[in-house]
């Protein structure tokens, strides 16, 4: 078994070169598939009819073939922190998700990119670790080094990459043993998708970032508290959705079926396509100086919510960059600063707030827009950060450190889904009253089918 010394630091860094190649040519296969996807969603308005139809080929084969990897990232997380486990992230792991994000997006639904190719970098890494019997922390590091390549190969953040890989595992605290394999991992995985021809957007602050005074900082200030409460809101909101969508319609099958009818309706009521998929364009008008309807990013969130809340695939990160970003163009006028300005800090503040990965964020901010914000991108990050509290979209994320100073907080130690549940959730009466009315529904329900 290996150790943890010097041929242990160069077999994994050894390693990272291979899971972050690995990621990269997984994650360059990806933006190809989901360009053509969007393209053809786009070109073709019809398909949002047929939704409904891929979410019952999406939740068959994960009720199937894809029972472990429906925990998708917060597999990932459950086996870092069970370091003394088994491995249990299938290999399995990478085409599922890759072809039901690739159906959520070719028939419409509102959704990212982050979560499939973060879950293809740990499945490749999961799997590299049982061929060669790598186990405990020596897993633990491997599973890192492909969450690493897979974020920093999508996004084209490497250095952005190699930090979320180590932070996003537990809020308040940062393992430093898996730097070096991390960062080559999130290099490597970026390097061999720009050789092979796939580029990233690129957004550019035509107005560039203010100097520092207590006129634009306290303006930045007040925006990330905007940016934390986005966050919060689109947390809870994708939580509460899924958790009663779960006890309205217990059978997976039949709960993506009928969600997909949902987001057709609201895409109906919206009367536009813009919000469908990543919602790309739209994020660019954000930086291009066009107009950007007031209410655009809860128009996002409440179909992002939905469609991740009902059983559909993608990640959460690209919509979250929508969000944030259309925000802080609403935020512009009555703060006094430039709409690409606050765009640029909202783009990176409300996912730092979702993903409580305000380190990586504030990194990704600078290699997206230049280091000149970066002063503001920490204040909006952090103040984002801060206000969310101890809630996010990965349920699987342990808390180190809580948030605020209360030393004698019940959720420190414990998962963010163990937070969730020591607290009174939004809506958690009706969520209780709703359990108890149908419990014998759902079980009549599980006869029947």
């Amino acid at each position: 078994m290996l150790t943890f010394d010097g041929r242990w630091f160069f077999v994994a860094s050894l390693l990272g070169i291979v899971v972050g190649a690995a990621s990269g040519l997984a994650s360059a296969l990806f933006l190809l598939a989901l360009e053509w996807a969007t393209d053809e969603q786009t070109n073709n308005p019809w398909l949002l009819y047929l939704l409904p139809f891929a979410g019952v080929l999406i939740a068959w084969s994960y009720a199937g073939w894809g029972k472990a990897a429906a925990g998708g990232n917060n597999l990932l997380l459950d086996q870092i922190h069970a370091a003394g486990g088994s491995n249990r992230v299938p290999l399995h792991m990478f085409p599922l998700v890759l072809g039901a994000t690739i159906l959520t997006h070719l028939f419409g639904g509102s959704a990212g990119r982050e979560g499939t190719a973060v879950q293809m970098g740990g499945a490749i890494a999961g799997w590299l670790s049982r061929v060669l019997n790598v186990t405990g922390q020596h897993l633990r590091v491997m599973l890192m080094c492909g969450i690493s390549g897979g974020f920093s190969s999508v996004f084209g953040t490497p250095l952005a990459g190699t930090v979320f890989g180590m932070e996003v595992v537990a809020m308040g605290g940062m393992r430093y043993d898996a730097l070096i394999p991390c960062l080559i991992a999130a290099v490597v995985g970026d390097l061999v998708v720009r050789t092979v021809g796939v580029h990233h957007a690129t957004y550019v602050v035509s107005a560039g970032f203010p100097e520092i005074s207590a006129e634009t900082v306290v303006p930045v200030v007040l925006a990330g508290i905007a940016f934390g409460l986005a966050s919060l809101l689109f947390s809870e909101a994708t939580a509460t959705i899924e958790h009663v969508a779960k006890h309205l319609v217990p059978r997976p099958v039949w709960r993506t079926f009928l969600g997909g009818f949902v987001v057709i309706l609201i895409t109906l009521v919206y009367g536009t396509r813009a919000y469908n998929g990543l919602s790309l364009p739209l994020l660019a008008d954000c930086f291009n100086g066009e107009a950007v309807p007031t209410f655009a990013f809860m128009l996002k969130l409440v179909l992002t919510a939905v469609t991740l809340g009902v059983g559909f695939k993608g990640g959460e990160v690209t919509p979250l960059f929508v969000i944030g970003a259309t925000l802080g163009v609403t935020l512009s006028g009555p703060l006094g600063l430039e709409p690409d300005t606050l765009a640029a800090l909202g783009f990176v503040a409300v996912f730092a707030a979702a993903a409580n990965t305000p380190i990586a964020c504030v990194i990704m901010g600078a290699e997206i827009f230049g280091g000149s914000g970066i002063v503001f991108f920490g204040i909006a990050v952090f103040v984002a950060y801060t206000i969310s509290g101890d809630r996010g979209i990965y349920h699987s994320q342990r808390i180190l450190t809580s948030k605020h100073l209360r030393v004698d907080s019940a959720s420190v130690g414990g998962s963010l889904a163990d937070a969730r549940r020591t607290r009174a959730p939004v809506l958690g009466r009706a969520q209780r009253r709703l359990t108890r009315n149908g419990n014998g529904a759902n079980e009549r329900e599980r006869e029947e089918t």
